[in-house]
């Protein structure tokens, strides 16, 4: 008959050493460090790309707005026509009840800064601009003004 042996040293090899913890924190850390920066980066991307979006469902409530009354909204009816009937200016006779977008109140540009919006516009019937990241005309990158009229 044989006999089978345990060792010990089965038991005290079950666990990681320092050394290994060390050489997995390392690895992380650098993972992190070159991730991180590109993740962190693309938020200015997500904010310019929604503020687009938000732009191109303004023209498409304005659109339909204007197939309904004949009229795009004055500058100083402004976006809020498009939540509310107009009680100044030009009247619609055919107000879509419930307004022409989704939400009940028109949304800030991911900046938290109000869109501008102007009718007669210089560049067309309306211009809907946000100022991007610095909340300033004109400017480069994240900074750069978002139109309608350039999209």
């Amino acid at each position: 008959m044989k006999t089978i042996h345990v060792s010990s040293n089965r038991y005290r090899n079950a666990g990681f050493t320092l050394l290994e913890i060390i050489v997995v924190v390392f690895i992380l850390s650098l993972l992190v460090a070159i991730v991180a920066p590109k993740i962190i980066g693309r938020t200015d991307d997500a904010k310019i790309a929604d503020a687009k979006v938000q732009i191109r469902n303004f023209e498409t409530a304005l659109k339909l707005f204007k197939i309904d009354n004949g009229f795009y909204p004055d500058t100083q009816q402004g976006l809020e026509a498009l939540i509310a009937k107009p009680g100044t200016g030009k009247i619609p006779d055919r107000y879509k009840e419930g307004g022409y977008l989704e939400q009940k109140k028109i949304p800030a540009d991911p900046w938290g800064s109000p869109y501008i919006y102007i009718s007669p516009g210089i560049h067309g019937d309306f211009d809907i601009i946000s100022y991007g990241a610095d909340n300033k005309e004109g400017g480069e990158g994240k900074d750069a003004d978002i139109t309608n009229w350039e999209l």
